[in-house]
């Protein structure tokens, strides 16, 4: 048999238990206007501000609303907005990410599409209209006089160093070029950029005109390219040919560029520089689009197009049987860090 219940004793002090020390609702004095008769405490309260009477009312609930809220906005800005806050920035583009470098470079022909293509040529590989161009020169190059000092970040000791020569096939008109300086001064310049090679630490290049480079940089009419790169698909293209040494630049390429780059010759002529040297320095690999409108790796074929699908129309390699395609890109690290 249950104790009868007893009732409540009421406080001393007359308030009820857990209840706050002034109900802004239950009050009667809250409609009353009067507060003249309340305690001394309670006057006090009164003459706080809309701010005080809320944290006295509320406490610490007053604090975690406001920052609940603003918290609640930041997840939903990182989860919906998150692929598009600096997705051009961030993306890695460097093949250091990718690949691994060979300090010993092979000695076979690298950059130009080895395998027949069942069917026509991607549109996106072929040569764009433009000016015109030496087609056949005299399959021998003639070095351009100058040199550089080391470029590179690091110690002398801490780096490969390339030395290379710059040189220009004989037979080659380059009146509308301006000569051959302007040839050497775009490669000495492209190379000595902090966004190419010697991003990496690992790497110097220094240019030479007398003894044995690593390799050589070669402006090469397309007749004496193909001998030198290839013809098997037939593209216009460039290559690194390590029996010979030789950085083979195409100069139809160099006149007219590719069509990803949409006229930018300046653009092409970098990005030229900056694969084909990748090569020779010990990146014998292509790699594909990463994701849908990042910069294209400098180690892409991009004389052939940013979409994986054209280049995997010339070249069945893993990666790149899908439809991603990129933006062209003519450095190896676009945004420096």
């Amino acid at each position: 048999m249950s104790s009868p219940s007893n009732p409540r004793r009421p406080r001393p002090d007359g308030r009820a238990p857990l209840r706050a020390e002034w109900d802004p609702i239950n009050s009667p004095s809250a409609t009353s206007g009067d507060h003249r008769n309340r305690p001394p405490r309670e006057r006090v309260y009164a003459k706080q501000g809309r701010l005080g009477r809320l944290l006295r009312t509320y406490g610490w609930r007053a604090y975690a609303v406001p920052v609940l809220a603003v918290l609640t906005v930041v997840a939903l800005v990182l989860t919906f907005g998150g692929d598009t806050l600096g997705t051009k920035e961030t993306t890695d583009t460097s093949p250091e990410g990718q690949l691994s470098r060979n300090p010993t470079p092979g000695k076979t022909i690298v950059g130009a599409p080895s395998k027949t293509v069942p069917g026509p040529v991607p549109p996106a590989g072929m040569l764009p209209e433009g000016g015109p161009f030496t087609e056949k020169g005299q399959g021998i190059w003639h070095v351009v006089p100058g040199s550089t000092p080391r470029i590179g970040k690091q110690d002398e000791g801490k780096q490969q160093l390339f030395t290379y020569m710059i040189a220009v096939e004989d037979g080659v008109d380059m009146g509308a070029l301006g000569g051959d300086q302007p040839f050497a001064t775009m490669i000495d310049r492209t190379l000595a950029d902090p966004r190419s090679w010697i991003h990496d630490p690992a790497v110097a290049f220094q240019r030479i005109d007398k003894g044995t480079p690593t390799f050589t940089i070669s402006l090469t009419s397309p007749i004496t390219t193909r001998s030198a790169c290839g013809y098997t698909i037939q593209l216009e293209s460039s290559c690194y040919n390590g029996e010979l040494g030789r950085v083979v630049l195409n100069l139809a390429r160099w006149v007219r560029g590719a069509t990803a780059f949409e006229g930018d010759l300046t653009g092409y002529r970098q990005y030229a520089i900056n694969h084909e040297v990748g090569h020779a320095i010990g990146y014998p690999q292509h790699v594909p689009c990463p994701a849908q409108g990042a910069l294209a790796p400098i180690m892409m074929q991009q004389s052939f197009g940013v979409k994986n699908r054209d280049i995997f129309d010339l070249d069945k390699s893993e990666g790149f049987g899908n439809d991603l395609a990129c933006r062209p890109n003519a450095w190896v690290a676009p945004v420096l860090k």
